[in-house]
Parts: structure tokens; C-alpha cells; sequence
């Protein structure tokens, strides 16, 4: 399916590389993003288009606060596994030992705040696939990095922290939404079905009410889900004890919307030891893509073992594959 852009879309498009400003250059892309069709084919350019427009948005912003201090690394993680998946919260609400639970990574820990300086990240396994998990440094009303616009950017989906520990948990939560907010990092539940404005990114959202272990938790759970439980899954944890750990993992893979599929050569059995992922509803030639990127051209067809077909049942590109699927590709 063709994008067919328009010829204003063009038009747009070449003022936007003959721009000498940043100004000039984002107003060139908002309009390109007004002319752009939306619909599925256009959706990497739609995604190209938004991460312009919004590390162009930020750049503007923060020349208009000062000089940006320098920071002591780059902090980018490219993506790995599954997806990504960003820890935000307050100050010792628990993301790093969180952290080294669910990975072998080694963050450090310490029972006072701001012990996480810069970005952590790890791998988590979850049954055959690992997703990637970043741990970021506390964000409050006063205190927010300004990496974490460019992380939370590229991030599929977060996990927000509460502290059952802290009477002032609730609030200190609630402080790192709206700290995000201002930086058009709006957590949501799910992601919206109408995006339309570029400038702002919508992080589908779990919440980790952590240390469940603490003898007056029971209590401030009650506060908690009065706040917030209408507002995010919530998910009642401890990482000393290993409470809830098990469906966290399950919930924080659910969140990313991506199915594994299975690739297998003719005559040979299906390779089940590392499966693509690919969103939910993806097409074979879709998947095909994923494969190769010569391969969605090149595709003449395809059979399929799994739920939503006969087992090696030839299927045509348009094939929507399930969670599990076998795929044998006839290019």
C-alpha cells in the first residue's frame, strides 16, 4: 500500500531542507504533518515526522531556557528485544532494585534519593523473548534531567513507581506526572487511537506500588487506589519478597502490543529459540519486512502453522498472523 503523498506535502517537504533556522524548520514540518495522509502505510513516516517535530520542539524550548548543561554521556540506548520500556518515578521509590530483579544489570542501590544518576539499562526474559528495560533517574517537580525528553521518546511503554513505604507516596507520584506533562510526556493507560498533535508522546503505562512488604502498606494501598487505580493497571509489588513480580513481567511484555512469530525453512523444523516480534495484527508481509528488508517486495507467498490458519496452510500477504504463529516464507 503506497503512502501517495500529496504535492504540497513535497512542496513542504523542500522548505524544510532549505531551512537555515530551527523555527523555520518546524513550521515546515508541522505542516507537512498536517498534509500527510494517516493511515497504516504512512505510519513510519508519521512516527519519522513526530520524532522530528518534537526533538525540534525541545531544542527551541531549551534555547529559550539557557545554555543546556553537558551531559556526561550521549544516553542512547538503541532499541533491543521486544521493545523498550522506561522506570520513571520519584526518589527512592524502588526502580532500581526493581531493576536488578527483573535483569542482570547491576544498578546501584542505596536507601537515600538520587542515587540513580544517570540511565541503567537491562534485559529482562519473559518465556522466549527479553524486553528491555531503562531505569531513569528520579524525576520530581524540581528535578528532571533533560535526557529523559529524548528516552521517554523512544520508549514503547513505562512502568510508573509508587512507594508503599512513604505516607507522601501518592504525591510524590503524582509530582512525576505532571513533571512529565510539562515535557509533553503524557503516561496514559493505553495510547490513543487519535494522535494528532506530533509534539506530544504518549507512554502506555503500568503502575508498580512497590515495598507491599512494609507493615503499614496495606494502609497506603487503600490511599493509592483511591488515586490512582481508575488511572493505570496497578500492580502491588515487592522486590525483596518477590510478591507480584511474576505478573508484573507478564503485564510490562502485554503493554508493548507485539506477538512472537516463528520462522521456518522449508522441509526443517520451525526455529522456536528466537522469535521476531511484531505489533499486534501485523500481516505476513509485514513480518516479512521484519525478516529482511528486501523480502516484503520480493514475497510470492507464505504457509503458516498457529491459530489462525491450518497447519501449512498457504496464505496470501494480506494474512494477519496470531501470537505463535510458524511462518515459512516463499520468496
Amino acid at each position: 500500500m503506497a503512502v501517495n503523498l500529496p504535492p504540497h506535502y513535497h512542496d513542504a517537504d523542500a522548505r524544510f531542507k532549505k531551512a537555515k533556522t530551527a523555527e523555520e524548520k518546524l513550521v515546515a514540518l508541522r505542516e507537512m504533518w498536517v498534509l500527510l495522509p494517516k493511515h497504516k502505510a504512512s505510519e513510519k513516516v508519521q512516527m519519522d515526522l513526530k520524532t522530528k517535530i518534537s526533538e525540534l520542539t525541545d531544542e527551541i524550548e531549551q534555547e529559550k531556557l539557557g545554555p543546556r548543561k553537558a551531559a556526561p554521556g550521549s544516553y542512547k540506548f538503541p532499541r533491543q528485544g521486544a521493545g523498550q520500556v522506561a522506570f520513571v518515578g520519584p526518589p527512592n521509590a524502588g526502580k532500581s532494585r526493581l531493576l536488578g530483579t527483573l535483569t542482570k544489570a547491576a544498578p546501584t542501590v542505596a536507601p537515600y534519593p538520587f542515587t540513580t544518576r544517570e540511565p541503567v539499562p537491562g534485559m529482562m526474559d519473559y518465556d522466549d523473548v527479553r524486553v528491555q528495560l531503562i531505569d531513569l533517574p528520579p524525576i520530581t517537580a524540581d528535578h528532571f534531567e533533560p535526557f529523559i525528553s529524548d528516552l521517554t521518546r523512544a520508549a514503547d511503554a513505562a512502568v510508573l513507581f509508587l512507594d508503599l513505604s512513604d505516607d507522601d507516596g501518592p504525591a510524590a507520584t503524582e509530582a512525576t506526572i505532571e513533571r512529565l506533562k510539562a515535557s509533553r510526556r503524557v503516561l496514559v493507560p493505553e495510547r490513543p487511537a487519535g494522535d494528532d498533535d506530533p509534539t506530544t508522546y504518549f507512554l502506555p503505562t503500568l503502575l508498580a506500588a512497590t515495598k507491599c512488604d512494609d507493615e503499614a502498606a496495606d494502609i497506603r494501598l487503600e490511599i493509592a487506589k483511591e488515586q490512582f487505580a481508575n488511572r493505570f493497571p496497578l500492580f502491588v509489588i515487592s522486590a525483596e519478597r518477590g510478591d507480584g513480580l511474576a505478573e508484573l513481567r507478564k503485564a510490562i511484555y502485554d503493554r508493548l502490543g507485539v506477538m512472537r512469530v516463528y520462522t521456518k525453512l522449508p522441509g526443517k523444523s520451525a526455529d522456536k529459540s528466537n522469535p521476531f516480534t511484531c505489533p499486534l495484527g501485523s500481516s505476513v508481509s509485514e513480518f516479512a519486512a521484519k525478516v529482511h528488508n528486501d523480502f516484503e517486495e520480493s514475497l510470492k507467498s507464505a504457509r503458516v502453522w498457529g491459530s489462525g490458519a491450518f497447519d501449512g496452510q498457504t496464505v496470501g500477504r494480506d494474512h494477519v498472523l496470531q501470537d505463535r504463529d510458524v511462518v515459512e516464507l516463499h520468496i
